[in-house]
């Protein structure tokens, strides 16, 4: 899965989940968490793993995001690389290709999930959401496309006290990625322009 629309996928989840199941506890308390989260902030651990489940690589960074639309993924290690999304355009910088790719936040991302971020999509009509029971300490809530054209299998969402905790995506070609998430802090004050990308000097940028 491209990563542009894997990450617009998660942070996709992250703004929009609206469905109806008050009766579900665990779910009751992910909306309530997305709910209150106007401004969210943390640090990540991300897990790519093979098809065995094997670990093929890690990476660390910090997360943003703001309502409505706006989220920032900065990648410190093992490499320096930048997601960034603001007004309906995400931008990808990668400091080592000295890259940047421009798409805009729509069908060209190739998958309904992105739509969500416009607010105008149900996640209800779009995903089979089930609850996944606890694990330790944290509780899972698993997100399954309706749409057969879908490059992923599923998303799993991990709640801890009610706040978030950990992510993980099935795509369709067998690779598993795990988020684990950090020093967690809801509606933090952000700084201006954080959301505002500028490609460095010299670099290629290509829009699609």
């Amino acid at each position: 899965m491209n990563r542009i629309k894997f990450f617009a996928l998660i942070t996709v989840l992250m703004l929009a989940i609206s469905a109806s199941y008050a009766e579900d506890q665990p779910v009751k308390q992910l909306q309530t968490f997305l709910k209150s989260s106007k401004a969210f902030s943390a640090d990540f651990k991300q897990v790519l793993l093979n098809e065995a489940g094997e670990p093929k690589q890690t990476s660390f960074g910090k997360f943003y995001l703001q309502h409505p639309g706006k989220f920032r993924w900065d990648y410190q290690k093992p490499f320096q690389q930048q997601i960034v999304s603001n007004s309906g355009k995400v931008w990808f910088y990668d400091a080592d290709l000295e890259q940047v790719t421009v798409k805009k936040l729509d069908e060209s991302l190739g998958s309904t999930p992105a739509l969500l971020l416009t607010g105008d999509i149900s996640l209800e009509d779009n995903f089979t959401i089930e609850t996944q029971g606890v694990e330790g300490d944290m509780q899972w809530i698993r997100l399954l496309p309706k749409s057969q054209e879908s490059t992923f299998k599923y998303v799993l969402i991990g709640l801890e006290k009610g706040s978030l905790s950990g992510m993980e995506l099935s795509d369709n070609f067998g690779q598993l990625t795990r988020i684990y998430f950090s020093n967690v802090k809801l509606n933090p004050r952000l700084e201006a322009g954080l959301f505002d990308f500028k490609a460095p000097k010299g670099v290629d940028v290509f829009s699609e």
